[in-house]
């Protein structure tokens, strides 16, 4: 991996660790589809001067407009609105967590797609991840003592299913598209379904305070449309198993600006949970390398 990817890379998990914080921030203002679309506005209306200056250019080829309308459902709607949702009862640490098994997501769903092998070590950390998962939300359950997070973390791993899924398939979509014409097409594509919660919007505005506006704001210039471009970036240079790799340090930096910015203490079951998580997704990348040295091996 060249500096240049990696700095990248840096940069991303940073940004995408302080959206979980942001979305709580954001959520005591707006609902869950307000704050969606309100983000992705802004992201959306970005891109705009962005294509301009760095002489980008504005429209994809019709042929790919149906590939980029399904990632931009995928990747951006459906992740953002059960992500949003699923923070109504599921804490900003806790959530990045259960995130966090995107990796391990990612490889399995290389291995269907692309018969990219996995290893027996790599079903192992996918097991673990998944225990992890459900260790978190015992945890993140018994400190917010909400009986319905069950259903809310469900939702949280759908997010995480989602991503998984959009990095495996935008890998082909950026043999041709430059990492911020992409990211650009997929974010304006995955925003058209959120005009369904117009109605109330402006009044939603109006009424937000500063706060959850601010928040707002940082979503949508930040981890939206910064870091997303950056990971286009990193997935047109790196394959999608190792690029999602770098995710598993998201929960750190998370549960930081948790603390920082919202008080948020993750309890010991919870973070037990996070541990089991990254080691899950440590071990899926393991067995990663040893298959892909094997393979090497066995063509020479």
């Amino acid at each position: 991996m060249s500096a240049g990817t990696a700095v990248a890379l840096g940069i991303l998990v940073v940004l995408w660790a302080s959206a979980f914080p942001a979305i709580k921030l954001g959520l005591e203002g707006f609902s869950p589809g307000h704050l969606t679309l309100a983000r992705h506005l802004v992201s959306s209306a970005l891109f705009v001067p962005l294509l301009l200056v760095f002489r980008a250019r504005a429209l994809p080829h019709l042929a790919d407009v149906p590939a980029l309308l399904g990632l931009g459902v995928l990747g951006i709607t459906v992740y953002h609105l059960a992500l949003n949702v699923g923070q109504l009862q599921v804490s900003a640490g806790a959530t990045s967590l259960i995130i966090a098994t995107a990796p391990a997501l990612t490889a399995v769903i290389a291995w269907f797609v692309a018969r990219d092998a996995l290893g027996r070590l790599g079903w192992l950390g996918t097991g673990l991840g998944l225990v992890g998962v459900a260790l978190i939300v015992l945890g993140d359950s018994d400190r917010t003592l909400a009986p319905s997070l069950g259903p809310y973390a469900l939702l949280v791993l759908l997010a995480a299913f989602a991503t998984a899924w959009f990095a495996v398939l935008q890998r082909p979509l950026l043999r041709r598209y430059r990492p911020l014409e992409f990211t650009a097409y997929v974010t304006w594509a995955g925003t058209l379904p959120m005009l369904a919660f117009l109605p109330g919007f402006a009044g939603a505005l109006a009424s937000a305070g500063r706060l959850p506006l601010l928040a707002t704001m940082h979503l949508g210039v930040f981890p939206s449309a910064i870091a997303y471009t950056l990971f286009a970036l990193a997935l047109s240079r790196e394959p999608a198993t190792v690029v999602t790799a770098w995710l598993y340090l998201i929960p750190g930096f998370a549960l930081l600006f948790s603390w920082w910015w919202l008080g948020e203490v993750p309890g010991a079951l919870t973070l037990a949970g996070g541990v089991v998580v990254v080691g899950g997704v440590v071990l899926v990348n393991v067995s990663k390398r040893r298959v892909s040295a094997a393979l090497r091996a066995a063509a020479h």
